[in-house]
């Protein structure tokens, strides 16, 4: 189902649009892509965002890659995604591409090391900032925001200071995230049936 809020003109402004995302998210990509299609082009609400972007993470590949396949295929069907695909990879390629080629020669410059260094650090900003963000998502999200913050937490535990890895985090915490949710939607549909 298409929203009735903005949406993308053509096939086109879908191309133009991810490589105008992709040229922008060297390293830190979630905090361009919530400000561009949220903010500023209004194509999802924060809550499609959300929960577009949840299911973008879990498929294989890289995120904002199937995120710009489900936008594409919501609008415009296999056209769109193919345009919103070639979007987000023709010209990040050619640009990654003269990159390598240039970064051969200075690699081993400690100032350009450095600056790696650098735009690491900005990266994890972005990315912290664009979470603190989306926490206006969860009010109405169906699991609520002490289940939300509690499975935030245990999750940081488990990978931050437990050194858990990732395969058993998702398994574990994953699988306790989906079971509440579909308990909790369970409650509603039958308040729903109730009413």
């Amino acid at each position: 189902m298409i929203p009735d809020h903005p949406r993308p003109a053509s096939p086109s402004d879908l191309f133009w649009s991810f490589t105008w995302l992709a040229l922008q998210g060297f390293g830190g990509v979630l905090a361009i892509v919530q400000r561009e299609l949220v903010e500023k082009k209004q194509w999802l609400t924060l809550e499609e965002f959300v929960e577009d972007w949840a299911v973008a993470q879990i498929l294989p590949g890289p995120n904002v890659v199937n995120l710009s396949l489900m936008i594409g295929d919501r609008y415009f069907g296999l056209r769109g995604a193919l345009m919103a695909l070639a979007g987000i990879l023709t010209l990040p390629l050619l640009v990654v591409l003269t990159l390598a080629a240039l970064f051969a020669g200075i690699s081993d410059v400690p100032g350009v090391a450095g600056a790696l260094r650098g735009m690491g650090a900005v990266a994890a900003g972005l990315i912290a900032a664009t979470g603190i963000k989306l926490i206006a998502a969860l009010k109405r999200n169906v699991m609520g925001r002490l289940a939300c913050a509690a499975l935030a937490s245990i999750t940081f535990v488990a990978i931050a200071l437990a050194r858990v890895p990732l395969v058993w985090v998702l398994l574990g915490v994953g699988g306790l995230a989906c079971a509440w949710a579909y308990r909790q939607l369970g409650l509603v549909r039958a308040s729903e049936r109730a009413t």
